[in-house]
């Protein structure tokens, strides 16, 4: 590249434009999160009792079965965005950092799903 300035040394060699979307979409479920859990931890001390009627009862009320399916999309999207980031970082290969985000892709969709539709067969009295 030459012996021009330290910006025309790295110039053209950073991000393809995706690393800072990237990183602001984790901040925002970071803080989705982080709202979410309080709420989460606020409805349980409210409840008092854990039995399944409880719970059950609890999440067939729409305030209680929305945020908790935001709380699951948040946490796994969350969850994904920072275990691509390990991946992308610590695998080289190109066809292992393949296999690994679609296992990734496919874990986090299925375990939000299964999650999901746990939540929505209580919210829904248990018959699904």
């Amino acid at each position: 590249m030459g012996n021009g300035t330290s910006i025309g040394r790295v110039r053209g060699l950073g991000a393809a434009g995706e690393g800072a979307h990237h990183w602001l979409v984790q901040r925002t479920t970071a803080i989705g999160n982080l709202v979410l859990m309080a709420w989460l931890l606020v409805s349980f001390a409210m409840l008092g009792d854990f039995g399944y009627d409880s719970v059950s009862a609890w999440l067939a009320q729409p305030i209680a079965a929305v945020p908790m399916i935001l709380l699951v999309i948040s946490l796994f999207w969350h969850a994904r965005l920072g275990l691509q980031v390990v991946i992308e970082d610590y695998l080289h290969d190109t066809g292992s950092k393949f296999a690994a985000i679609s296992v990734l892709n496919l874990a986090t969709i299925g375990g939000g799903a299964f999650a999901i539709f746990s939540v929505a067969a209580l919210a829904f009295g248990g018959q699904a």
